[in-house]
């Protein structure tokens, strides 16, 4: 078997009788795999397996966990010959902080992609109150340090507030269009304009490296991970954004950032030949947290790079980018659908009819899903499946795995703190102070230190009534939350017997509608004819058991 036909398994499916495990070819997950269902319903097994199995395999693999506990939980199922391939990315870890700079070194001709992910992170946050010439500046302002040495995030706020290391920056800018709009633009705005212009950009860039969490990991000016030697050397990246810990916001900004230096690693694999470039896949949990512009792009672009991506939520409102839904119903190959709402039910019938139907979309068990599979580069006819219970052994190496990517990938938090502080100019905490109070005369230092502090200028007027208005808003969309969580019934008579019912969706002209007795007959008439359609399509033969003790004992045949 080549690598394009190994096999991933996804769950078992219930075939003349006997239940039959079936999997996806690795050349078909290059066309990326789409999951949605409620919470709870069993989305994380799903991922969590086919996790594992890449990592017995050697496959490279990254994961974005907005809620941790995946990536945590992970740590005790790495094998040994595996455990210097981790890079556990947990910016909770105060004391080690993992230095990650999104801008550096940046390939000339990415440096477009790299500005428009990072805006579009912080757009994703700030939508509410973004406006054109915020991002303008913006723009300009993150294209003029990507040209600069040493640049992060921190020089952000000090371009638009300090004049002298604007000098310099401006002097390193290569990009022509970019110079002009500091030399001929800017530097005309009158006081008062160009503190109105900059004060937005300050106060939301600000409010992100406000905390000490992430500033000692974007303000890093040498990254410790290289994305490139990820992807090529097939590491184990593992990214605990927990929201529970370093607030939604941050989640969402660091994920978002992470995904789009990925995404850069993968493009700059246009300089490996197509038969050298290895697989390597891209977990994304709650992915509309991080669904940007960069994020639409992998979806239409990175099969070529071998940038495989499993994307798993909850409903499709959340994808509020009609760039981004598009790009995600129309390139992913596989879908898998656990039990949805009447809204996503409707929306999704398009995708399973005629095998399955609105009806059936919501009436789901726990880890029962419905899915439309890549085989051979053609979408399959829908099929029901289960997935597989994840073993609960696991190598007991949580503590060791945790301890060798600390020490490898982290940077003690005083050299981080006092890096920062010395480029920045300001003292962040009291272990800093210490250090450059011994280089200093003790009656001159800390004078010094407390003139040259930036400020952020305080929010306008017109920003603390629009945040009031925010708020009183969703003191009024929160006051009657059992109501909007009641499910709306419609009144409908049974098509099959005649008796009045009630249905938790509105019925589409020439939809048949049933009873519970009468669905539950039809359910059990279809799904005979199902499985005649499959018998008559597919072949199946007896698998082996699998294991996760094993590496190289052979993987189950795919259903055909």
């Amino acid at each position: 078997m080549t690598e394009d036909q190994d096999i991933t398994v996804m769950g078992v499916t219930k075939f003349r009788g006997q239940e039959r495990q079936f999997g996806i070819y690795s050349d078909d997950r290059r066309q990326h795999v789409y999951i949605i269902g409620k919470t709870g319903v069993g989305k994380t097994t799903l991922m969590e397996g086919m996790i594992k199995q890449d990592i017995l395999r050697g496959k490279g693999v990254a994961l974005v966990d907005p809620h941790g506990d995946m990536a945590e939980g992970l740590l005790d199922f790495i094998p040994p010959e595996r455990i210097n391939d981790v890079i556990y990315f947990d910016p909770s870890d105060v004391e080690y902080p993992v230095g990650f700079n999104v801008l550096e070194a940046v390939d000339p001709q990415y440096k477009y992609l790299v500005s428009s992910g990072l805006i579009g992170s912080l757009k994703k946050i700030w939508a509410d109150s973004w406006g054109p010439r915020l991002e303008y500046i913006l723009r300009n302002t993150i294209l003029a340090l990507l040209d600069y040495p040493s640049s992060t995030m921190l020089g952000i706020l000090r371009m638009l507030g300090d004049n002298q290391y604007r000098k310099k920056v401006i002097e390193k800018i290569q990009d022509p269009v970019v110079k002009s709009f500091w030399l001929n633009e800017f530097s005309n705005y009158n006081e008062r304009f160009r503190a109105e212009a900059i004060s937005p950009i300050q106060n939301k860039v600000g409010q992100f490296l406000t905390s000490s969490i992430i500033r000692n990991i974007v303000a890093q000016p040498k990254s410790t991970i290289d994305m490139s030697d990820v992807m090529d050397n097939q590491k184990i990246l593992l990214i605990n954004a927990s929201k529970g810990r370093i607030g939604e916001d941050n989640s969402s900004l660091l994920g978002a950032m992470l995904i789009t230096r990925l995404q850069l690693a993968a493009m700059d694999r246009a300089k490996i030949a197509e038969e050298k470039r290895k697989d390597f896949y891209l977990y994304v949990d709650e992915f509309q947290n991080f669904a940007t512009e960069s994020f639409a792009s992998i979806l239409s672009e990175a099969r070529k790079y071998r940038l495989n991506l499993t994307m798993a939520h909850q409903y499709i409102e959340q994808m509020e980018d009609e760039m981004v839904r598009g790009a995600v119903f129309g390139n992913a190959g596989t879908i898998v659908c656990f039990r949805v709402g009447a809204e996503d039910a409707e929306f999704l019938e398009k995708e399973f009819e005629p095998t399955f139907m609105e009806t059936d979309l919501v009436n789901l068990d726990k880890h029962n899903a419905y899915i439309k599979l890549m085989i051979d580069g053609v979408t399959s006819k829908a099929f029901s499946m289960q997935t597989v219970a994840p073993t609960k052994e696991g190598y007991g190496k949580k503590e060791t795995v945790i301890s060798v990517s600390r020490e490898r990938y982290g940077r003690p938090r005083a050299i981080v703190e006092d890096k920062i502080a010395r480029w920045s100019g300001v003292v962040f905490n009291a272990a800093a102070t210490q250090k450059t109070a011994r280089r200093q005369p003790p009656s001159s230092q800390p004078r010094e230190r407390q003139a040259r502090r930036p400020a952020l200028p305080a929010p306008s007027k017109a920003e603390k009534e629009f945040e009031e208005m925010k708020m009183e808003k969703s003191k009024e969309e929160i006051t009657d939350l059992s109501s909007l969580l009641r499910p709306k019934l419609v009144h409908v008579k049974c098509d099959r017997c005649g008796r009045d019912t009630d249905v938790p969706f509105e019925p589409k002209a020439g939809q048949p509608v049933y009873c519970r007795e009468c669905y539950e007959k039809v359910k059990a008439d279809r799904q005979v004819e199902s499985r005649k359609l499959l018998g008559a399509a597919e072949k199946v033969s007896a698998m082996p058991t699998i294991t996760n003790k094993k590496v190289d004992r052979p993987l189950p045949p795919q259903i055909r």
